[in-house]
């Protein structure tokens, strides 16, 4: 076992603020689980989601970015598979 917080943090560029914004929704809505020892913040500026995972263990923190990016996956290939979100309608 490593001692000390170790981290990650990944810079994912979308083409549009809406679609950052959509993916950061998508993500965001279930915390990590706490037996995973990994901690998951994402935060949206411009057209880019910033992820930050801290864990005390490697594999916690190779567990938990593997996790992340299947979901990340999977919100990428939904928006490009039903293309780009079109602006909402608040007339």
């Amino acid at each position: 076992m490593m001692s000390g917080q170790l981290s990650l943090d990944l810079q994912v560029p979308f083409n549009t603020q809406r679609e950052a914004n959509i993916a950061w929704g998508t993500l965001s809505v279930d915390p990590e689980p706490k037996r995973g020892g990994c901690k998951k913040t994402l935060t949206v500026k411009d057209t880019v989601l910033h992820v930050h995972l801290e864990a005390q263990e490697a594999r916690s923190l190779r567990v938990g970015m593997n996790s992340f990016l299947d979901h990340l996956n999977l919100v990428v290939n939904t928006i490009e598979q039903f293309g780009p979100p079109r602006p909402v309608d608040t007339s």
